[in-house]
């Protein structure tokens, strides 16, 4: 991959739906204090986005978040790390699809019908070009990248003349308290710095392009979410809870019904994340399974250049029984983001930490490092009952670690490493 191809990859897994739904739905539990909440998941993602970057230059493995967790603390916390990212994969997609299904269903019409068919035809054609290799999804990145940023800067600045200060009052209508709920939903709009560390192996040279990449992809985020965040609650006030706000901001800007237009834009934003997320939670399963800690028949495709297909197809799959759940039970998408993102910081909270350890003592990075993980840390108190899912998600793991070591006979009877198996690390 090379520079471009990386921020393209870094801005699609971040941005996505994040623009397109999440502003109302923060506003919707904060009203105009949720750009406070914006402002500080800003300030909290530069530091962790550049601590990923750091480790990410340092070791680059197909295991991301995974790997520098065995590092630093052993191959327990690896594999919760590496099973929570995985497994916080299929929901997140699944709703960010569904996202983008709202969005056709308002522009074309066809209601709860037409918003699933968007969702099977999106999923279908990410899983498609994930399978025909990294080099062509990451050229699709790219085009992605330039027709999103273009249509969400242009959709920002055509709204600037409907923009009423009137709208930001009262600026915390249910209480100051109400930030931290809704950084808790934000936490999905900011979830991606750590995707792109299981495809750091693909760079040409890491530890030079990734950074790089990187830094640029910061900028372009924060501008394009603060500035959308802004926008949302200025000219839509009372109206924030539009199911298309984007829509809804290029339809009072220009006047007439845009939303087909603001469909367009919410497919291309929709494609961008799902598209780095099967990219590299297929890489992070291939990983896991080669070190043991993932059925041993996923592990094709941990190597650079290979196309991890069998990883791919259980996290395509997993996406569609997540899309029939929905369906049948007619749950929410509020339900999927707040359940991805726990795991989401379970991941962050425990790669800040191996951060924290394996980079250089008295170094810039270790000091952001250290920012990063206290920003992690009091994202995982706002985020309350949902971690119990991460937390049940590291439970299993660490079952299946210990069922495949016996199995392979790696563990006595008294579930401690064998003699065998002592003698052969020594």
């Amino acid at each position: 991959m090379t520079v471009a191809q990386g921020t393209a990859m870094y801005v699609g897994a971040v941005l996505g739906t994040g623009v397109i739904a999440v502003p109302a739905l923060a506003a919707q539990v904060a009203g105009p204090a949720s750009l406070v909440a914006w402002l500080g998941l800003v300030m909290v993602s530069a530091p962790l986005a550049a601590t990923f970057a750091a480790l990410g230059a340092r070791h680059p493995d197909a295991g991301g978040v995974s790997t520098y967790a065995r590092l630093a603390f052993g191959e327990r916390a690896a594999t919760i790390v590496g099973w929570c990212f995985f497994f916080a994969v299929p929901p997140g997609t699944t709703a960010s699809a569904l996202f983008a299904g709202s969005y056709v269903a308002d522009a074309v019409g066809g209601g709860r019908v037409a918003q699933v068919g968007t969702a099977v035809v999106l999923m279908t054609l990410v899983a498609s070009t994930n399978w025909a290799g990294l080099r062509a999804s990451g050229r699709m990145q790219c085009a992605l990248a330039g027709m999103l940023m273009l249509l969400v800067f242009g959709a920002v600045a055509l709204s600037v003349p409907m923009m009423d200060p009137a709208n930001l009052e009262p600026f915390a209508p249910n209480g100051w308290t109400a930030i931290g709920p809704a950084a808790a939903l934000l936490v999905w709009s900011f979830a991606g710095w750590e995707a792109i560390t299981h495809l750091a192996q693909e760079f040409g040279k890491p530890q030079r392009d990734l950074p790089r990449a990187v830094g640029f992809a910061v900028l372009i985020v924060a501008l394009l979410y603060l500035s959308v965040a802004f926008a949302t609650v200025a000219v839509l006030g009372s109206d924030v809870a539009a199911d298309a706000p984007l829509g809804e901001l290029l339809a009072r800007a220009l006047g007439g019904d845009l939303k087909v237009f603001a469909a367009i834009a919410a497919v291309l934003l929709t494609v961008g994340s799902m598209n780095a997320y099967y990219a590299g939670g297929a890489k992070l399963g291939a990983a896991l399974s080669r070190d043991g800690a993932f059925p041993r028949k996923l592990s094709g495709g941990s190597v650079a250049g290979e196309v991890p297909r069998r990883s791919l197809l259980l996290l395509v799959g997993l996406s569609f029984v997540i899309l029939m759940v929905v369906v049948v039970t007619g749950a929410g998408t509020t339900l999927l983001v707040l359940l991805t993102t726990g795991q989401f910081v379970a991941v962050y909270v425990i790669g800040a930490a191996a951060a924290v350890r394996l980079l250089p003592r008295r170094s810039k990075a270790r000091y952001t490092a250290v920012l990063a993980l206290a920003g992690v840390l009091l994202l995982l108190v706002v985020s309350g009952v949902y971690m119990l899912l991460p937390a049940l998600v590291g439970v299993l793991a660490l079952l299946f670690l210990r069922w495949n070591r016996r199995r392979r006979g790696l563990l006595d009877q008294d579930g401690n490493l064998s003699s065998v198996e002592l003698r052969r690390r020594a």
